[in-house]
């Protein structure tokens, strides 16, 4: 620990670094920091996680084990369950999740028990960054309270012109923007935005990260940053959310909706492709609009246009569903009794992250209106309990053609690259397409029903 850490110090070698939450976001995060020579430490209350973290193992399919054993050989990098161990960080950023709850409000008990964690051995001068997804003003309604209960301050600067205020320690948000499986854009190359509590703390925020990123993008506030990371994901939800209508209508008018974002694709400016598809996955697209909708309702405004695109995405898992029954009915086939293959259960494809997928409420709606219901993903042999779903009991069935031949229908409801489509279509009776995965099939196309 240094005798005195302004905020320039932060862009120093050597820091010491904490990540509080070892998922897909903290976990990377961590390694980049370590490959860029810092002493990191990564802290998670998962047991199995720290003891294979240790080991030099991984648990995340797209970071392979290779990457982790050099940094736990060579001492830059290990993990603990001790939050104790937080004393001796020049540098705490916190990676944890933010789920809805069951009724669609944040729930922000892990970033508050995380704060709580933190606040007993919070140290003077210490940095502590906020990456988790969430509202604006989580970073200085909830978290700053809980760290100033230390008896160390951080002032809030309203003005940005005013003199920086003396600071105990700093308080910095800045959003995560991972994309698991993304080959094209690393962690080092996607411009991180920082904002601070007052000026000292998004300094201090933007020296770290400008250690592992090619770029900071400083803004005047945390709740600037905060707000920044649900547009960009709000952008997504509304844009996916009209092609997922459209999608609709267009099957109603009998026009190929694919066939229309590939050919308005081609005009070069003013127009941007998004995909329709079975709902929403991930960690962020299907939740930050309550988040933003939620906390709006403080300011007495209704944000009428998010909350109708999360009714529309919302809904398409029910509306496969109802696809299926109609194929099914079209063979003189109930749902009820029939047998159903689904195809991954993923959120996207080629991942190894069931968070939110879709294919998870497709398979409780199958399940609930009789039918007997296989799944397939090369990604999970096993599935396990979930937040709002126990699929403890099922296990990844073998792709085989007498298999597939003994459904009534299979569904592709994630598009993995690991899976032959021709085959599929040639060996099933009936494919129901979410993901317009069987677009090039040349063989037995009359058996596919794309919805």
């Amino acid at each position: 620990m240094s005798a005195r850490r302004s905020p320039e110090y932060f862009g120093g070698k050597k820091i010491q670094v904490g990540i509080i939450g070892l998922g897909y976001v903290g976990l990377p995060l961590a390694l980049r920091f370590a490959e860029q020579g810092h002493q990191v430490k990564g802290f998670d209350t998962d047991p199995g996680k720290v003891a294979k973290l240790n080991a030099g193992q991984s648990y995340i399919q797209h970071i392979p084990a290779d990457r982790i054993a050099p940094f736990r050989s060579s001492g830059v990098f290990s993990a603990t369950s001790d939050f104790a161990e937080i004393a001796g960080r020049d540098a705490v950023i916190i990676c944890v999740p933010t789920p809805l709850d069951e009724r669609y409000q944040p729930d922000l008990s892990y970033v508050e028990q995380t704060a709580r964690s933190i606040q007993p051995h919070l140290q003077r001068e210490q940095l502590v960054v906020l990456e988790s997804t969430t509202y604006p003003g989580t970073t200085e309604e909830l978290v700053l309270p809980i760290l100033e209960k230390s008896g160390l301050k951080c002032p809030v600067q309203r003005d940005k012109h005013a003199a920086d205020p003396a600071t105990d320690f700093y308080l910095a948000f800045s959003p995560e923007r991972e994309d698991p499986g993304n080959k094209r854009f690393s962690l080092a190359q996607i411009p991180k935005v920082v904002g601070g509590i007052n000026a000292p703390s998004r300094r201090a925020a933007a020296a770290l990260y400008g250690q592992i990123v090619a770029r900071v993008v400083e803004v005047s506030s945390t709740q600037a940053a905060e707000m920044c990371k649900l547009l960009e994901n709000i952008f997504r939800c509304v844009n996916i959310a009209l092609v997922n209508e459209l999608k609709m209508l267009c099957a109603r008018m009998g026009i190929d909706i694919w066939e229309v974002i590939e050919s308005a694709s081609t005009k070069p400016f003013g127009f941007m492709p998004f995909y329709p598809g079975p709902g929403l996955g991930g960690h962020c697209i299907p939740v930050d609009p309550f988040y933003l909708s939620w906390k709006a309702h403080e300011y007495d405004f209704s944000t009428r246009f998010i909350e109708l695109a999360g009714e529309i995405n919302t809904s398409m898992p029910y509306h496969v569903v109802n696809e299926i029954a109609a194929a099914l009915n079209e063979r003189k086939k109930s749902l009820k009794g029939s047998r159903i293959l689904l195809l991954g259960v993923a959120y996207k494809k080629d991942v190894d992250d069931l968070r939110e997928s879709p294919s998870l409420k497709i398979m409780q709606l199958l399940l609930e209106r009789g039918a007997l219901l296989d799944y397939n993903d090369p990604y999970f042999a096993t599935l396990h309990r979930m937040r709002h779903y126990d699929y403890a009991h099922m296990r990844s069935v073998e792709l085989t053609p007498h298999a597939l031949a003994g459904y009534d229908a299979v569904v592709i409801a994630t598009d993995h690259s690991a899976y032959n489509y021709q085959e599929i279509v040639d060996a099933a009776p009936l494919v129901v397409d979410t993901r317009n995965a069987t677009k090039s099939i040349t063989r037995n196309h009359a058996k596919v029903v794309r919805c």
